[in-house]
């Protein structure tokens, strides 16, 4: 029988060294040629969803994230949540409910919400509320808007009838996009997950909220809109070499922490849309 030479195994385990290495460079740069986009929206005050958020972005290695508004209306921790934002520098715009805490004026319920996020809020985080623009390009590909690019308070991927919430047809999104060229668009507002891709290949995704998972609305008319569970959402928007794709995250989180907060703030309501994901 033939022997191998003495330092053969040193000379296989130097090949299975460099094939390692080769390997692990070639991960490297395949990493390095994609872009990363963790994205969030809808916090709503929930520190407790955003903690757990950002600690699933932290896992996943991803350093960059923007934030499509509403950021601290609710019964919940305006004041920290803000100050969790702002720390991370987050590329932000404005949402509906950012900007009437900013001016102050509400009507009902709404008024009570203010007057809490208010004060709550130290002086420089409503300035920052109040400098948060109503749309912002990043990359010269990726426009972020909370609701349109139009306007903060209408929903892009949903529209809203008597017969209730329901998804506009690309015809209808398209048309709230005329003016807009990026490949990519991104809104929250409605608080559910989605993605459209239209015809000239341009897409439009809505990663869900981060802080609240279902609510009744009458504006423009009654509407109910929920996902069904209570964990936090986000999405993971990656590019290659050749096209965007998206990745939608559900994460679980202290969901009753916030619950009780809401109670303790008189807003049984929001605790059972906090526990349960179901406005009905």
């Amino acid at each position: 029988m033939d022997r191998l030479p003495r330092d053969a195994p040193n000379a296989v385990n130097h090949l299975m060294n460099r094939c390692y290495e080769a390997a692990a460079a070639s991960n490297a740069r395949v990493r390095q040629s994609m872009t990363r986009i963790a994205v969030i929206s809808d916090v709503h005050g929930n520190k407790w969803a955003l903690e757990a958020v950002f600690k699933e972005i932290d896992a996943r290695g991803i350093s960059r994230i923007v934030n499509l508004g509403d950021c601290v209306y609710g019964p919940l921790e305006p004041g920290p949540t803000a100050a969790m934002l702002m720390s991370r520098e987050i590329p932000t715009v404005r949402g509906n409910e950012d900007r009437i805490i900013v001016e102050g004026a509400a009507q009902g319920s709404a008024a009570t919400m203010v007057s809490f996020a208010r004060q709550s809020m130290t002086a420089e985080q409503i300035d920052w509320l109040a400098g948060l623009p109503l749309t912002a390009v990043i990359d010269g590909s990726i426009l972020m808007c909370h609701g349109t690019p139009a306007r903060d308070d209408e929903y892009l991927l949903q529209s809203v009838d008597t017969r209730g919430a329901r998804r506009r047809t690309d015809e209808d999104i398209a048309a709230r996009l005329r003016h807009i060229e990026t490949p990519v668009v991104l809104c929250g507002h409605d608080h559910t997950p989605g993605m459209e891709k239209l015809g000239d290949g341009r897409i439009v995704v809505n990663p869900g909220s981060v802080g609240l998972q279902a609510y009744e609305d009458d504006t423009p008319m009654p509407h109910v809109m929920q996902t069904g569970s209570p964990h936090a959402r986000l999405c993971v928007l990656t590019k290659d070499e050749e096209a965007w794709s998206v990745e939608f995250v559900e994460v679980a989180y202290d969901w009753d922490a916030a619950a009780k907060t809401a109670e303790a703030h008189g807003r049984p309501d929001w605790a059972a849309l906090l526990r349960t994901g179901h406005a009905r």
